[in-house]
């Protein structure tokens, strides 16, 4: 069962001389239990893709489906909705409340919802130790080191039962071997029946996922099935 789908998907910016196609008829849908990684040149639409897959844009032609809802036809309350309850999101800029401490940060999502505070809590230590920094849930952002704050935003993500994550170069600001233990966070939801998709230029990243696929110019153009190993990776996006 598709979690993720997107028919003939387009999103363009501006008009006239000013035109940009950020995507051009994309289609690709993402299964329960599936784990795709997005690879591709700088421009090529990927943060794009992503940001209409979780409802923060809308396309200019296509339809964009997260568990049989057509964000289009649900409106800006109902995408809110549906983002707090079913979809997790790491934002490539991160996006913490200065003013929150990690393990604040990382129950809004829940509290928002309408969890009790003392559940939110408890989840968000859940998934703070779940990416190795339960110790750090009293501290503040500029506290913490820019990896330390990018686990924080995927524990964000992780809170709660969340359907579809999507995540933006998650591993950008950690240093390898933090980077390999989120990738083998996110594979163990995937694994749970959590659908992911992650955009991420690392092929060895890429590897932990069942499927890539690459953009170019705003269009798939490949896509490798299975889960193939970083050599293979780095030869494709050649």
């Amino acid at each position: 069962m598709s979690v993720l789908a997107l028919h003939a998907v387009s999103r363009d910016h501006g008009a006239g001389a000013g035109l940009v196609h950020a995507l051009s008829e994309v289609n690709l849908t993402v299964a329960a239990g599936e784990f795709v990684a997005v690879m591709g040149p700088s421009g090529s639409g990927k943060s794009t893709l992503l940001a209409l897959a979780g409802g923060l844009d809308t396309p200019t032609s296509g339809q964009v489906v997260v568990e049989g809802a057509d964000l289009g036809a649900l409106g800006g309350a109902g995408r809110s909705a549906l983002r707090r309850r079913s979809l997790g999101y790491v934002f490539q800029d991160l996006n913490l409340i200065p003013c929150l401490t990690a393990a604040e940060n990382v129950m809004l999502p829940r509290e928002l919802d309408g969890a009790r505070a003392r559940r939110a809590r408890g989840e968000a230590h859940n998934a703070l130790r779940e990416v190795g920094i339960a110790d750090l849930a009293d501290r503040y952002p500029d506290e913490m080191s820019g990896g330390q704050q990018q686990r924080v935003a995927i524990a964000r993500a992780l809170v709660g039962d969340r359907r579809l994550l999507l995540a933006d170069e998650p591993t950008g600001a950690l240093d390898s071997h933090t980077g390999e233990d989120v990738m083998r966070v996110l594979r163990g939801r995937c694994d749970a029946g959590a659908a992911c998709l992650m955009v991420t230029h690392e092929s060895r990243h890429a590897a932990w996922a069942d499927r890539v696929v690459f953009l170019r110019d705003g269009r798939v153009v490949d896509a490798t099935p299975g889960r193939p190993g970083p050599e293979t990776l780095l030869e494709d996006a050649r």
